[in-house]
């Protein structure tokens, strides 16, 4: 990919390259995996940084130019729910590391020194259906039991 040529930047846009950050900004560069999903996680993903959505086209290294200052960023489900939070501060001239990891058991949001940088991070799609099914098994085994056993109770001896 060709480099982005410095007076082309535009901020809350995500690009694929490195970029240089425009003056009074700063550069929040961010990784999506793909998840252990047969569908891609970031394909449907969206990620908004303090409101604003960027748009980005799926897993992979983006970097965003944005103006100095504090921001509240959040990797969403297509419908707005969001999977991951973290917090931001940007200084000028300065970059900002993020890693938007969707795992097995849990999400998480690492920062550049791999520390948990996450302020949420829902479970992971996989466990969600671990424990729904879990809590269907044990009240419908429960249910069907007390089923069986009402009318033996009920009997006259």
């Amino acid at each position: 990919m060709l480099p982005v040529p410095p007076g082309a930047i535009v901020p809350f846009t995500a690009y694929p390259v490195p970029i240089v950050a425009p003056p009074g900004c700063g550069v929040l560069v961010f990784t999506v995996n793909r998840g252990p999903y047969l569908v891609s996680a970031a394909s449907t993903a969206r990620l908004r940084v303090g409101g604003r959505e960027v748009p980005f086209a799926g897993e992979g290294t983006w970097h965003v130019a944005l103006p100095a200052g504090s921001y509240d960023v959040r990797l969403t489900d297509f419908m707005g729910v969001p999977i991951m939070k973290t917090a931001v501060a940007v200084q000028p001239g300065e970059a900002q590391t993020r890693a938007f990891d969707f795992q097995v058991w849990r999400n998480r949001v690492l920062d550049g020194q791999g520390n948990d940088a996450a302020t949420f991070a829902m479970w992971s799609n996989y466990l969600i259906m671990v424990v729904t099914l879990a809590v269907v098994g044990v009240v419908c085994c429960c249910g069907f039991g007390a089923l069986i056993t009402l009318p033996a109770l009920t009997a006259p001896h």
